[in-house]
């Protein structure tokens, strides 16, 4: 298996506020992973407290990736909007490929 997430990797979470967005949050953080930020629509502004510190909300990926400079995302959102959370990180600017 390849590592696909090394010191080099900016995360932001999609859905961080979702009870499953929240729970893998706090063990990647736990684990070391280097989240700059979470994005849920209507949310922005509000930060989630991890074991590892607090991790600020943004509304849009576009303004996420602008402002942490995050270059990777993992999404935790219902099924019926993966499409469009994963068109939204590819117009924020997140590569697509590995």
């Amino acid at each position: 298996m390849s590592i696909l997430v090394d010191k080099d990797t900016r995360l932001l979470v999609q859905g961080i506020t979702g009870n499953q967005g929240r729970f893998h949050t706090e063990r990647m953080a736990a684990y070391g992973t280097n989240i700059v930020g979470g994005v849920t629509p209507g949310k922005g502004g509000e930060w989630v407290d991890t074991s590892t510190g607090k991790i600020p909300v943004f509304d849009t990926m576009k303004a996420a990736v602008e402002t942490t400079g995050a270059n990777c995302s993992i999404i935790y959102v219902p099924a019926r909007f993966a499409t469009d959370a994963i068109l939204e990180a590819a117009d924020a600017g997140i590569p697509l490929d590995l």
